[in-house]
């Protein structure tokens, strides 16, 4: 049975999903986006030496590129990239600030980030209307290894959902929010394969 919003976890990890895949978002300009979706993969503009930040949460990314019209994430992509990366990722995560309990001390937690290839954060999930929800909604930006894995391993599709945004956001603007909904990904409860993968990045 579906929990209900006061139900779920502070930290829960939810995405559309297969047995082998999810799909995370992110937002770019044309320039990046588009050939992005057409080609299957990052366009040489894209700068893998950067850290790139994914978004299980498609509600969650409409938040931050305000419904794929904000500039610069004016393209949104779903993209589908594999259980194992993704896992391997959450393993190799710091979170973004020191947490007690997590760290012996500041001064390891720096160091752990300094080292780490994947960075965690975690934000109020967002409602149909982009309000803030009880609830967190897992950011995980990659760089140096993991954005190089990303780019060249993990990656299975992109597809452009920009046109979604856009209907889901009409439909909230018309005062329709089940037409809308009804549209959205079907997001899961993210299981882990290794035990306790997630407790490490989860905040007090």
């Amino acid at each position: 049975m579906e929990r209900t919003q006061d139900e779920r976890p502070r930290h829960e990890i939810r995405a559309a999903q297969t047995g082998d895949t999810l799909v995370v978002h992110q937002a770019y300009a044309p320039e990046i986006g588009v050939p992005a979706a057409r080609d299957g993969r990052f366009p040489a503009a894209w700068k893998r030496d950067r850290m790139t930040w994914i978004k299980p949460s498609f509600l969650w990314m409409m938040y931050r590129s305000d419904w794929g019209t904000a500039e610069g994430q004016r393209t949104v992509l779903a993209v589908e990239i594999t259980r194992e990366g993704f896992e391997w990722a959450l393993g190799n995560a710091c979170v973004s600030h020191y947490v007690p309990g997590l760290h012996a001390d500041q001064a390891a937690w720096r160091e752990e980030l300094r080292r780490a290839p994947a960075r965690v954060q975690w934000d109020p999930e967002r409602d149909i209307h982009l309000r803030p929800l009880p609830h967190r909604a897992l950011q995980l930006g990659l760089t140096g290894e993991a954005a190089h894995r990303y780019a060249d391993e993990w990656i299975v599709s992109i597809t452009d959902v920009t046109a979604l945004a856009h209907e889901v956001h009409a439909h909230v603007r018309a005062g329709r929010p089940d037409e809308a909904r009804r549209l959205l990904p079907d997001e899961t409860p993210y299981e882990p394969s290794t035990p306790g993968v997630t407790a490490r990045i989860r905040e007090a």
